[in-house]
């Protein structure tokens, strides 16, 4: 555009110049700047430096305008504006579009949450339980093993009711009609060394 802004200028001062020379006489001087051509260019006429000058001056001017009123970066910058907004305007319809998706993957989401935070509650209730369950187990291990000596104590009392007699020597249990034990041999029958001294002292 200043280009040919320039170049417009540059005619109508040639076309100013063309006129001064038709109407005034004046000598043709700006076609002498040219340095290869400008002895061919003092020899033309008037009449045609007019024309001539006119020509370039409402052609260059045209194109100024031309330029102006439609410029191509600003073209190129409103395509580029233009296609912004419909990218735009397709992915706006494109979410749009999605949005019960997201809604129902939002909605999953939140009832996932709902179903961990249930599930961490019921995790501590367990371990709460449990840790409650514990001195339980303890207390019945003890009473397992209360009942396992108790056992032990019912089955002695019971050998010492079926076998009342004990053998002085080795101190196992041995029916009253034994008269040696079937442990050690010795007599059964031999009365403890004070019974034994009641009868001498009787």
């Amino acid at each position: 555009m200043w280009l040919f802004s320039c170049l417009t200028f540059i005619s109508v001062l040639h076309l100013s110049e063309a006129v001064s020379v038709l109407v005034f006489n004046n000598p043709i001087r700006l076609l002498q700047l040219y340095p290869f051509v400008n002895e061919k260019l003092q020899t033309i006429a008037p009449i045609t430096y007019l024309w001539v000058s006119a020509a370039a001056a409402l052609v260059f001017w045209g194109i100024t305008c031309a330029i102006a009123f439609d410029n191509p970066v600003e073209k190129f910058l409103n395509t580029m504006l233009s296609d912004a907004k419909k990218q735009s305007a397709l992915e706006t319809q494109l979410v749009e579009d999605k949005a019960e998706v997201l809604d129902a993957m939002y909605e999953t989401i939140e009832s996932s949450n709902d179903t961990l935070a249930h599930v961490r509650d019921m995790m501590y209730n367990v371990r709460t339980e449990v840790k409650e369950i514990q001195p339980l187990t303890e207390s019945v291990e003890k009473i397992k093993l209360e009942l396992s000596n108790l056992k032990k104590e019912i089955k002695r009392l019971e050998e010492r009711v079926k076998f009342p007699n004990v053998c002085p020597t080795c101190g196992k249990p041995v029916l009253p009609e034994f008269k040696l034990c079937p442990f050690c041999g010795e007599e059964t029958n031999v009365l403890p060394k004070e019974i034994l001294s009641v009868k001498e002292y009787r």
